[in-house]
């Protein structure tokens, strides 16, 4: 026996605009799960890359691949700010960039490294 669905679907029950909003934003739902995130490696005491250019909403993920090293990324400015914490070594810290500018992330255990990062809008 047929579902009420699969039978009215096969009569062309069913309006060719539902179906097309359905395909279309799960088309889009897909697009925005599947975006992988942008690796930053945390690694020799230095961010890498140490620039990085991505679009609003974009995820930079923050990876310390230092061995033994603590780091510490962080960011605060007037309009975006965020704070991983104390990262031991093989942890990861997801960063998603909502406000479109050019910003520095530093390490708040290690002053030299300093990551540019603009987020196109």
């Amino acid at each position: 026996m047929q579902s009420g669905l699969l039978r009215a679907l096969r009569l062309g029950q069913i309006g060719r605009v539902p179906m097309v909003v359905a395909m279309v934003t799960g088309a889009l739902a897909g697009a925005a799960l599947g975006a992988a995130p942008h690796v930053i490696s945390q690694k020799d005491r230095e961010f890498k890359p140490a620039e990085i250019s991505i679009k609003r909403g974009e995820v930079l993920r923050f990876i310390n691949d230092d061995g033994e090293l603590l780091h510490h990324a962080y960011l605060s400015s007037d309009t975006f700010s965020f704070d991983s914490g104390d990262q031991q070594p093989g942890s990861k810290f997801d960063v998603t960039f909502s406000v479109p500018g050019d910003y520095t992330v530093l390490c708040g255990i290690h002053p030299k490294m300093k990551l540019a990062v603009h987020v196109d809008k």
